[in-house]
């Protein structure tokens, strides 16, 4: 793996080449997947109770941004000025039983919609049948932007385009979606220490990342290769890279009622969507920056870990959940210091600095 300084180039992934025969066999089981996750999330809105609706506000150009939340209220005004300011025109949101003050948070803002539901997370596949809905029923046609409250898009020269310059570049240069990679910011010392306000961005509390020690796994049957890595793969998975947090995600993307997206933004259908397109030094590439770490995360991680919500196999992630909640300090020393798009270009975190 890179050592600490080099640049790395994780943004680009390049599955193997399939036979005729492989690619055939896996295009049909792909399909008959799609088709049963678009009926999931068909019967899955019976589950969605509406307390908002400014749908009828949404014009044709506007870029709509859906995500599912429980309790953030602490995160949810940087959340929304920051992807404002972005060029979000319309925020779709589910809440999935906040007691925190955030559903009443976001019925007094003009520009969400806002959905209920009290059922399981898990069993919708971890909010992605609401989602998938709720894009096919009011996103077809749009710019998308699927988030959790905890990530903040940006992209090569986001501080002057606004994603209405990108997605219109997007469209001419053919690239159906943006992809990224999820960088985990962390304080140095223990998350408990820190204080950060409603309305801060977060960044100014967690402000130090891993650079480095990214491992990339292959989804053949998707067509795709996702990485996993950042502080919670040095410190809880070493000897089992494939259960940490995946990390790449394509969460900006011109919805069509035929998409689904699989798990989270890592992975969609049709499988051709998880493919690179076009040559590498003509795609441009974004980072979520991930603020995960700040001072609820103990208290957070007890409640995750008591709902058994947020895994597949949460019952195998005892161990991780009580790590979380002894509040460790993930520096180390050959963390980087968080400061602006230009810096992660230069690590290869991303890439596309000239576009437009």
């Amino acid at each position: 793996m890179p050592g600490a300084g080099t640049k790395t180039d994780i943004t680009t992934s390049n599955p193997a080449p399939e036979s005729l025969w492989l690619r055939l066999k896996r295009a049909f089981k792909a399909r008959w997947y799609r088709r049963q996750l678009m009926w999931r999330a068909f019967r899955k809105r019976r589950e969605l109770t509406l307390l908002k609706d400014c749908t009828a506000q949404i014009q044709r150009s506007d870029i709509l941004l859906f995500s599912t939340v429980r309790n953030e209220r602490q995160r949810l005004p940087y959340f929304l000025t920051h992807h404002r300011a972005l060029g979000v025109d319309q925020f779709l949101m589910v809440d999935n039983g906040s007691d925190d003050g955030t559903v009443e948070y976001l019925l007094d803002q003009p520009d969400v919609s806002l959905w209920q539901t009290k059922h399981s997370y898990k069993d919708s596949r971890f909010g992605v049948d609401w989602l998938n809905w709720l894009q096919t029923r009011y996103g077809t046609g749009h710019w998308c932007l699927v988030l959790d409250a905890d990530e903040l898009l940006i992209y090569p020269q986001h501080d002057t385009k606004d994603l209405n310059q990108l997605t219109a570049w997007l469209d001419e240069n053919g690239q159906k979606r943006l992809r990224t990679v999820m960088l985990e910011l962390y304080p140095k010392g223990p998350p408990s220490q820190q204080r950060h306000m409603p309305g801060q961005h977060p960044a100014e509390v967690l402000q130090w990342f891993d650079a480095d020690g990214f491992v990339p796994l292959d989804q053949p049957g998707l067509r795709n290769e996702v990485l996993t890595g950042g502080p919670r793969l040095r410190m809880f998975f070493q000897d089992s890279p494939r259960k940490a947090p995946t990390l790449s995600k394509m969460p900006l993307i011109k919805w069509h009622w035929r998409y689904a997206y699989v798990s989270s933004t890592h992975s969609l259908l049709p499988r051709d969507l998880n493919h690179p397109s076009g040559a590498p030094e003509d795609a441009v590439t974004g980072v979520l920056l991930h603020s995960k770490f700040l001072p609820d995360i103990v208290d957070r991680s007890a409640d995750e870990k008591q709902r058994a919500q947020h895994f597949a196999y949460s019952d195998q992630y005892g161990d991780y959940y009580d790590s979380l909640i002894e509040d460790p300090d993930f520096w180390h020393e050959k963390a980087h210091k968080y400061q602006d798009w230009q810096q992660l270009v230069h690590l290869g975190l991303m890439r596309g600095k000239n576009w437009g």
